[in-house]
């Protein structure tokens, strides 16, 4: 799973009524979308989700929709999870007779959910240093006071950061790695640099890489050669000489006009 989906879908139970297909867990910084397919007609879907060692817990009763939030009954994100979608009728009353429904693949928050888009809060580049400061994604679960928590104080020392940055107007990446709220890197003062951080879970085997966030890029003061490069200044060193050299050249040839000209001009006088 790359972007959050998985897909999956078994079906059990009295096939009176058609059941769930395509179902789908989507889960990103820990919210998770439950989706199938068909949408129902003259019956509906209820959710049941399963855990290894949890209580069944029933979601979206009797709902007409293709997906259900499931992301507070999913609160220990160790735990594995699997969804059944069962299809009923809203005048089934007998419960000795077990509705027809699908059963989705197994789902582990902590190792399938995938991390969000960091948050870039500052970065400035001055002199050889760039300095980008970031805050962790926010999940959809709560302190006790009401505060939410962020990837980090689930994850804890199992998330890190990476850094990748490179030249403006260049394709050479490079990255750095760290477990705080910040980056440091060494960079050439004379030129900018742009930059996206991405949250990873090194000791996952699947989904380690999350969402990239928004490319920035520094802006800071350059020097005309800087801007332009020395090539411009080259080009434009040789249009130099060779006006200069044009107007020296220009200048012999109207001097030389000139003499003639004034000998000329004396010669009926040495005549006479």
């Amino acid at each position: 799973m790359t972007d959050g989906t998985l897909l999956f879908s078994v079906f059990k139970g009295n096939p009176e009524l058609p059941t769930a297909v395509n179902i789908t867990w989507s889960s990103i910084n820990f919210k998770t979308i439950l989706q199938w397919q068909p949408k129902p007609s003259g019956y509906f879907y209820t959710v049941e989700i399963h855990g290894q060692t949890s209580d069944t817990k029933k979601k979206c009763i009797l709902t007409a929709e293709t997906e259900c939030d499931v992301t507070d009954v999913l609160r220990n994100v160790k735990e594995t999870y699997t969804a059944h979608i069962l299809s009923v009728t809203s005048s089934r009353t007998d419960n000795f007779e077990e509705p027809p429904f699908a059963v989705s693949e197994k789902f582990t928050p902590y190792n399938q959910t995938v991390l969000g888009k960091p948050e870039v809060q500052n970065y400035t580049q001055k002199g050889s240093k760039l300095n980008v400061v970031f805050q962790d994604p926010l999940t959809p679960y709560t302190f006790p006071n009401g505060s939410f928590r962020s990837i980090r104080d689930i994850f804890q020392n199992d998330l890190a950061y990476k850094l990748y940055y490179w030249k403006d107007q260049s394709s050479g990446k490079k990255d750095t790695t760290t477990k705080s709220h910040k980056f440091e890197v060494s960079v050439d003062s004379t030129k900018n640099y742009c930059f996206y951080i991405q949250g990873i879970i090194p000791s996952r085997r699947e989904n380690r890489n999350g969402q990239e966030s928004m490319v920035l890029c520094t802006s800071v003061e350059r020097g005309i050669l800087d801007e332009y490069g020395a090539e411009v200044f080259i080009i434009i060193a040789v249009i130099g000489i060779a006006v200069i050299t044009l107007a020296i050249v220009l200048s012999v040839i109207l001097c030389k006009r000139k003499k003639a000209k004034a000998a000329r001009e004396k010669e009926p006088l040495n005549g006479v």
